[in-house]
């Protein structure tokens, strides 16, 4: 009898162990960017996005799945691979151009996370980017990488107060369900720049970098690289990997949805049609805590929570993979498995990106609009990032027998396709 709940459990263990890379991908890929710029599409559109979240997902998948092959099969990061098969130009400029959004998108998220710690504690806004750097520069350089990868694990639970919320309310289910599975289009600058940020921050390129380096981590971890430097590679390991990244992208697309239904919903439905501060988009959260006092209050400090937990998991993600990208091309050491000493550059480029991020609050650019930039920016630099990525990803003289099929080649230009679409739509509409 005591038999089938001890299988029941090594079977979930077993799941537990499989996430890694995929699942902390898709947590920092709903940073706080992402709510951002989905809580501010369901609040000025209502559910006209909210078919994004479910047509995304095989994109978002295949396109993951794709970069992070490359880094199991090659024992390399995405920039060394690229720096391989292209010339210099081509290197540089793939990580100067994930470099500047990544710099962009940390400093948007510290921003924003000061923002929304002070709508529950009046603390100095300065004061509060500055600890806020200093916590995540402390956890990335001075933590080893499994305590580290724990840490972005359990992080990833502060996405649970969208998907309560969304199920809390009341909503139109005819209505939502038509919404999710039938594409609605408006071709006018409004449209597409939010579309194209949707996207962006869905489809990002800091995760293109992050997964594939992260693949490597994993092996040298497990210790599977032969003597020639190549990992010692099954397809059961690819299949890992594929369950892995299949259930972060899922999980990521599943609070998508939840949050753009949120906003429209709470907001839009109210006559909101602008998030300007962070207080506007805790609003969203209200109904979660309705029935008690001071809801208020109480929504902020969700909202808060959810912020400030996704932007410790999400600011290490950008910062680390512009520093892979940026020690790959110049072929310094780098890993989050090493110790500072014996990697002086990699951790160099995670400070100086913080940094930078971190000064970009000073300029007095409002924290929930530049998120919103952020993502649109993002939108535009994955466009010549996926190219890269599919050209790679289909070289059998990179790849061997792990070279893509049919279905991930159709799956990833389709990405390339409509992400370039929505870019020059907006630049168009202009």
């Amino acid at each position: 009898m005591e038999s089938e709940p001890r299988k029941k459990r090594s079977g979930f263990g077993r799941l537990l162990r499989i996430l890694g890379p995929g699942l902390i991908t898709g947590a920092a890929d709903d940073d706080p960017s992402g709510i951002a710029t989905y809580s501010q599409t369901g609040a000025q559109f209502g559910y006209g996005q909210l078919w994004t979240a479910v047509f995304m997902l095989p994109l978002m998948i295949a396109v993951q799945e794709a970069c992070a092959r490359i880094g199991q099969v090659t024992g390399k990061g995405l920039a060394a691979v690229i720096k391989e098969r292209y010339s210099r130009g081509v290197v540089l400029g793939a990580v100067m151009l994930v470099l500047v959004a990544n710099t962009i998108n940390i400093g948007a998220d510290i921003g924003a996370m000061a923002a929304a710690t002070r709508l529950v504690i009046p603390i100095n806004l300065v004061l509060l980017t500055l600890c806020f750097t200093a916590v995540i520069l402390f956890l990335e350089i001075f933590t080893s990488y499994r305590v580290y990868a724990r840490i972005l694990k359990w992080l990833a639970l502060a996405l649970a107060a969208y998907v309560v919320t969304a199920l809390m309310v009341a909503e139109p289910w005819p209505t939502l369900l038509r919404a999710t599975f039938v594409p609605h289009l408006e071709f006018n600058f409004a449209f597409l720049f939010i579309i194209t940020g949707v996207v962006g921050t869905t489809i990002s390129p800091y995760m293109f970098f992050w997964e594939a380096s992260e693949e490597v981590e994993e092996e040298r971890e497990r210790h599977v690289r032969k003597p020639e430097g190549r990992p010692a590679l099954s397809w059961s390991d690819v299949r890992r990997m594929r369950t892995d990244n299949a259930i972060g992208m899922i999980v990521s697309n599943i609070v998508t949805w939840c949050i753009i239904v949120t906003a429209a919903t709470v907001l839009w439905s109210h006559g909101v049609t602008d998030i300007a501060t962070a207080a506007d988009a805790a609003k969203a959260l209200e109904p979660l805590v309705r029935t008690f006092p001071h809801a208020g209050y109480l929504a902020k400090a969700i909202f808060s929570v959810g912020v400030i937990g996704l932007g410790l998991l999400a600011v290490p993600v950008l910062s680390g993979s512009a520093s892979y990208a940026v020690a790959e091309a110049f072929n310094w050491k780098e890993g989050l498995n090493r110790k500072f000493r014996r990697a002086h550059g990699f951790y160099g480029v995670i400070t100086v990106a913080t940094v930078i991020g971190l000064a970009i609050n000073f300029i007095g650019i409002d924290p929930m609009k530049a998120l919103v930039v952020a993502a649109v920016i993002n939108g535009v630099v994955a466009v010549p990032l996926i190219a890269l990525v599919a050209r790679i990803a289909n070289d059998r003289s990179v790849m061997g027998e792990f070279k893509s099929g049919w279905l991930s080649n159709v799956f990833v230009w389709l990405t390339f396709v409509g992400m370039a679409a929505a870019a020059i739509g907006m630049f168009a509409a202009r």
